[in-house]
């Protein structure tokens, strides 16, 4: 075989070898994702030993000192994780595809499998979309803590809701949740797009309630769905992402099936008897700790929390509280929102 080719192959080896050990520890390190980091590591072990095939071959005709490529300075520079994952995975998509190209010459196709690259390069693209999905995702996923308000139309009218949402907000709120059952789509798409601004201009999360296309469409952080809505599965496919859902659970089962569909959060409750929702299954404290102990991603406590209950939902540690009538209910919506706030905060911190 070629020098100058045992050359290109040792070179696309390395490149896919170190390009894969990169995306690894980024999902392993930064995103704590086992299934990820594992699919990772078994894909760059599985082409390393094909490659290792030529063994001492390829280190034979290996030239550091006289590679041209060394004086060549890289184009573009990487100022954030994202674009680095980007940069590795592309670094190792066009790797195996020079490696596939070549084992379909006659002297290399008894060695290397073209067809393995090629499955290992759409494998790639895959594992590439998964981590960036979640790595962008991270950020807002992590913005899913403290007090999580809810502003339902049914409680608080068109006309006054984008003042109560600033209140919530200098309140203290760390996300606000949109929920409108009877508003046409052109009002609630207006009404969503205020609250999308006001929100990141205040480092609030903005979670749309139900509507897959005003979420879209209102630029909103995330949506949030209920067992009977859009199958999670669609809402992922069709969500940009860079968004975050997350999903209502009344039962293990139910939240334990979310997790495993992608959900980035999940909804549990109703913890205690709710003012807004009288018909809403009262699933107690107990099965949130069953939920917070068996589910890896953030939980937020909802349903009935009040000044007088909150601290009993605090000791569990869920990841956030969300409420609705114990900041509407009160005539200072701002006063109340920073109450509870503190009293989170207190609790917290015992």
């Amino acid at each position: 075989m070629p020098r100058q080719t045992l050359r290109i192959i040792d070179a696309n080896c390395n490149r896919i070898g170190e390009g894969l050990r990169f995306l690894e520890d980024i999902a392993r390190f930064i995103l704590n994702d086992a299934q990820l980091s594992h699919e990772l590591k078994t894909t760059r072990h599985s082409l390393i030993d094909s490659l290792s095939n030529f063994g001492a071959e390829s280190l034979s005709a290996r030239d550091p000192t006289g590679d041209i490529g060394q004086n060549i300075k890289s184009i573009g520079q990487h100022h954030d994780l994202a674009s680095l994952v980007t940069a590795n995975a592309k670094r190792v998509e066009e790797a195996l595809r020079v490696t596939e190209e070549l084992a379909k010459l006659p002297d290399i196709s008894p060695t290397l499998s073209a067809k393995q690259f090629e499955q290992a390069r759409f494998t790639v693209y895959l594992l590439e979309r998964e981590l960036l999905a979640k790595l962008l995702r991270q950020a807002k996923v992590k913005g899913i803590t403290g007090l999580y308000v809810i502003i339902d139309t049914q409680i608080i009218s068109h006309e006054n809701i984008l003042d109560v949402a600033r209140k919530t907000i200098r309140g203290g709120a760390k996300a606000l949740q949109l929920r409108d059952k009877l508003a046409n789509k052109r009002t609630l798409f207006n009404i969503a797009r205020d609250f999308a601004g006001l929100c990141h201009e205040s480092n609030c999360l903005f979670i749309m309630n139900d509507y897959l296309d005003i979420a879209i469409a209102a630029h909103a952080d995330g949506l949030h769905v209920g067992q009977d809505d859009l199958p999670l599965e669609i809402v992922r496919r069709e969500l940009p992402i860079d968004k975050i859902v997350g999903v209502s659970a009344r039962t293990l089962a139910e939240a334990q099936k979310a997790e495993a569909e992608g959900a980035d959060y999940i909804a549990v409750g109703s913890i205690f008897p709710s003012p807004t929702k009288r018909e809403a299954e009262v699933v107690g404290l107990e099965r949130l700790k069953q939920v917070k102990q068996a589910i890896s991603i953030p939980v937020v406590a909802i349903g009935g929390i009040n000044k007088e209950n909150i601290c009993q939902v605090v000791t569990l540690d869920v990841s956030a509280i969300a409420v609705i009538s114990a900041v509407f209910s009160e005539t200072n919506i701002e006063k109340a929102t920073h109450q509870l706030v503190r009293q989170l905060e207190k609790e917290s911190h015992k």
